[in-house]
């Protein structure tokens, strides 16, 4: 059962997700409330763990950015689905650059909310049309400028292969390719698109159209 944090402003949205979630058994909500730092008193008051997964409203009424929002949850160990009108491409693209692992629109069924947050919880990488749309053309967010090795690294090591056998496969050294990983890694750093896991490279990989959006090795 995946702990769940509820953050957003809109008590009605709140109220609405916590009753999807009882009738759903499947997530436990920890915290509701309507700010991130309310959430982080909460844990530091209650001793609690943090949540597998926090539901967190793009823009909260408190005068914080996307940017703080997102890193202070990811810092502190939960991970973040974006719940959203997602009509503001630029903040979502700000939100999934600050660690956030994936947006779910407002106007989504409950049932896809939670189907977002299983997701999430079970460290599946999430994809869908509002996370699509918001790297849709976006090339400055979508570039990390991998050289081709580093792009066939990529490609294999994202959508499964151990790293052993991804050097077998390219017919190089394990030190190499995993020199070539911890290269891809500094890259989107760098650009902003931290992927500090295995997943994370996924979600970059699909940004790239290196992998298929369903995580299959990309034709292109």
């Amino acid at each position: 059962m995946s702990r769940v944090a509820l953050i957003d402003d809109h008590e009605s949205v709140r109220l609405g997700l916590e009753a999807a979630c009882a009738r759903d058994g499947g997530e436990t909500v920890v915290f509701s409330g309507s700010t991130v730092a309310s959430y982080l008193e909460w844990r530091a008051a209650s001793g609690a763990a943090p949540a597998d997964v926090v539901v967190l409203d793009l823009t909260l009424g408190d005068g914080t950015t996307v940017t703080e929002n997102v890193t202070s949850i990811v810092v502190d160990g939960a991970s973040v689905v974006i719940h959203s009108v997602a009509d503001r491409p630029a903040a979502v693209r700000e939100a999934l650059a600050a660690g956030a692992a994936g947006v779910v629109s407002k106007s989504s069924a409950l049932d896809d909310v939670l189907d977002a947050i299983r997701t999430v919880a079970s460290g599946e990488a999430l994809n869908n049309v509002e996370w699509a749309s918001a790297v849709d053309g976006d090339r400055d967010f979508a570039d990390a400028q991998l050289s081709a090795r580093e792009r066939e690294v990529l490609r294999l090591y994202a959508t499964g292969l151990p790293l052993k056998a991804v050097a077998e496969r390219l017919g190089v050294a394990y030190s190499t390719a995993k020199e070539n990983i911890s290269r891809i890694r500094v890259k989107y750093v760098g650009v902003g698109r931290p992927a500090s896991t295995k997943v994370d490279l996924l979600r970059r990989a699909m940004e790239d159209g290196i992998v298929a959006a369903d995580g299959m090795p990309s034709a292109r």
